[in-house]
């Protein structure tokens, strides 16, 4: 058993030794083997390196490649050769500890660069032998005779030699003289290949106007063309060149021969058609992925004649337990299965499928008549999800979401359609999933503010665009003001002023919501400072501030708002948090703790909406809350005389229940004075609401305790 290489230099040597061995044999070299292992040694070293290096350079891939050619390896078996090492030893003995999967992208990537740059060298050289060869022949032609025999034993050596397939015919197409790497590239003799003419070499994929220039060229109108040519082999099989065809003139300048110079790209040419292939389609199912998707789509988009289109947008619903509970294979495997029974279901013409990452695919069809076909696919791919797929013994079933947005070509690009086909999709899966929906322009653009929102909510915090708006808390005993309600709004510069209802979610669902909450405690403190200092005692003004179900959970609340108390001087029974009903159903003693904590400091705790979460009454004695705010919806009707009784009797009883366990009660949502009195005469003890004040800046406050101070 023969020891692996300890070192990276000795994984090197190795690599090296490998390449050296594969390639030597088609290679055209005076070197001896180990020379030529030196040769490619510091090769190997720069792909070692550009393997590993923190930013990938493709250039140095094609720099391998150029050197390739200039070390004779011009033969196209050495190229594919190198390339079979490549990718079967480099990642093996050169990648260290680096992901397999990234080493593995990069060394395919390499392996494209060394094509290309080996491709580029060779048609260098190949340029410059033709130069030679055209320059050799015209020598041939206007030297004396004295030095025609050495000229031409300079062309025929060139001839000979080159690397590359040359052949002379006359104006009629007679082939003349072919050397031996042209006879090679045919797979023929020269008796086979004599008596030949040029346009029996037709084939199926010749561009429109590759006859066309040799026409022109043997009439004399132009001296040279360049095409890529296809020809039949006489065993059937396609060779395919880089083909250039010269014009040689006589003496007096008029057509006498043509010259042609072939390079064989054929093992190029299929290297080429398998990386693309792997750059257009997914690894693991073979569908089309995102980069061909998007060609077709924007192919589609782009199509005029009243064509329309429709796209199917389909993320599997649960996929992410399946991989967290059987694993990631488990997880391969079911998308494969996946990608079976979506491409069966999209086999019309016009219709593809495509995987766009993870458990996200896409179907797409076009045509005149696309409303109808959309829908029948979208229909199919929902048939076909129906049977469980069977991984390790275990019937799974499929489930999932489909977007759909269908329209003319012509109107919208890729990312637009395919960014509402995307919302659509996750307004399928909010909906509850197993389903699909289609495309709302109202929904979309609702989705997009909303997405805008998001991500302008973290700027907007250190730009300063919120501000703080104050309700004012009435006594209902005396109509004074006891304090206000701090209401948080958003100066959007584009929007304007946004409530907390268009924002508080977004901040809640992407945890701004904690330093949000954390500015807008101090400042609504700083506030509450600014106006004891303006009123001393004679008017206690409180502020109320409002915690998320985020805020209470952050283990920080309590910290936070002794320091911002002590930092502002400000006591605490000037401070009241509110906490929602529904944040507190079935709360722990773990949830509950900070709350008692703050509690036992002198701050209010306000149980906000109150009778809108079904809670069991009896859970209030274990509440650590001082002030009920009864939700506005049980006392609506008394805005109008006479109120409902029923209403009557349930604001009685809940203002009599939180009496006796000494709790205040608040009640939101006032609008009207006979309400204002129903409420006092019901004995709640404070109320906010429209007909006391809209919310507005602290100056409005001071104006209304004021009046209240001067009576």
């Amino acid at each position: 058993m023969i020891a692996e290489p300890d070192g990276p230099e000795d994984r090197l040597r190795r690599f090296a030794t490998i390449w050296s061995r594969a390639v030597f044999p088609a290679t055209s070299t005076s070197l001896t083997r180990p020379e030529f292992e030196e040769l490619l040694l510091p090769l190997a070293r720069r792909l070692s390196e550009a393997l590993r290096v923190r930013t990938f350079e493709a250039e140095e891939g094609k720099a391998v490649g150029a050197a390739l050619v200039s070390a004779h390896c011009t033969d196209p078996d050495a190229l594919t050769r190198s390339l079979e090492c490549v990718d079967a030893y480099l990642v093996l003995y050169c990648g260290g500890d680096g992901s397999q999967e990234d080493l593995r992208i990069r060394s395919a990537r390499l392996q494209h660069a060394m094509a290309a740059g080996f491709a580029q060298a060779l048609r260098e050289r190949t340029l410059a032998e033709q130069e030679a060869i055209s320059v050799a022949a015209l020598q041939a032609q206007g030297v004396v005779a004295q030095a025609l025999h050495a000229t031409e034993a300079r062309f025929r050596a060139v001839f000979e030699g080159a690397a590359i397939g040359i052949g002379m015919a006359d104006l009629d197409g007679n082939i003349l003289q072919v050397n031996g790497a042209l006879l090679r590239m045919f797979g023929i003799n020269d008796q086979t290949m004599g008596g030949r003419n040029v346009r029996e070499w037709t084939h199926p994929d010749d561009a429109p106007q590759t006859w066309t220039l040799y026409d022109e060229l043997v009439r004399g109108e132009r001296e040279h063309y360049h095409v890529e040519k296809a020809f039949y082999r006489p065993d059937g099989t396609v060779l395919w060149t880089n083909l250039t065809v010269s014009l040689l003139r006589d003496a007096d300048g008029n057509p006498q021969y043509q010259l042609a110079l072939m390079e064989d790209t054929t093992e190029r040419r299929l290297l080429n058609l398998r990386l693309r292939y792997e750059a257009t389609h997914d690894a693991l199912t073979g569908l089309p992925n995102r980069t061909l998707f998007f060609e077709r789509l924007e192919k589609a988009l782009g199509a005029g004649n009243n064509q329309r289109f429709g796209l199917c947008y389909l993320d599997l619903d649960g996929f992410k337990t399946i991989n967290d509970s059987l694993g990631h294979a488990a997880g391969d495997r079911l998308l494969v299965e996946v990608a079976d029974r979506l491409q069966s279901c999209a086999t019309a013409p016009g219709e593809m499928v495509a995987r766009l990452g993870g458990d996200e695919f896409v179907a797409l069809t076009t045509g005149p008549d696309t409303e109808r076909e959309v829908d029948e696919l979208a229909g199919r791919i929902m048939n076909a999800l129906i049977t469980p797929v069977s991984i390790d013994g275990r019937d799974l079933t499929v489930r999932g979401s489909i977007g759909i947005v269908e329209g003319p070509a012509g109107e919208r690009g890729p990312a637009e359609v395919l960014r509402s086909a995307d919302i659509t999709m996750y307004r399928a899966k909010s909906a509850g999933g197993n389903r699909f929906e289609l495309a709302d322009p109202e929904a979309d653009a609702r989705a997009i503010t909303r997405h805008g929102l998001t991500t302008a909510l973290p700027a907007a915090l250190d730009r300063n665009e919120f501000f703080i708006e104050y309700q004012p808390l009435v006594h209902l005993g005396d109509g004074s003001v006891r304090g206000a309600e701090a209401l948080v709004r958003w100066l959007h510069p584009q929007h304007g002023v946004l409530g907390p209802d268009r924002f508080i979610p977004l901040a809640e669902h992407t945890g701004l919501i904690v330093p949000l909450g954390r500015w807008v405690l101090e400042q609504s403190v700083r506030q509450a400072r600014a106006w004891r200092e303006t009123y001393g005692d004679a008017v206690p003004l409180r502020i109320n501030v409002n915690l998320s179900p985020c805020q209470l959970t952050h283990p920080g609340l309590v910290q936070d708002t002794v320091d911002i108390l002590e930092r502002t001087g400000v006591a605490p029974d000037a401070l009241c948090l509110e906490v929602t009903e529904s944040a507190l159903i079935g709360a722990d003693d773990d949830l509950l703790k900070p709350l008692r904590r703050l509690a036992e400091m002198g701050v209010d705790i306000a149980l906000d909406d109150f009778g809108t979460g079904y809670s069991n009454l009896a859970n209030l004695r274990r509440l650590p809350v001082s002030i009920l705010k009864l939700d506005r919806s049980f006392t609506q009707s008394m805005q109008q005389f006479p109120a409902d009784p029923v209403d009557l009797k349930i604001v009685e009883g809940i203002v009599s229940l939180a009496h006796s366990l000494n709790l205040a009660v608040t009640v939101e949502g006032v609008e009207t004075g006979a309400q204002a009195e129903q409420l006092r005469i019901l004995g709640c003890d404070t109320a906010q609401g429209w007909f006391y004040a809209r919310p507005g800046p602290p100056e409005r406050l001071h104006d209304l305790a004021l009046v209240d101070a001067t009576g």
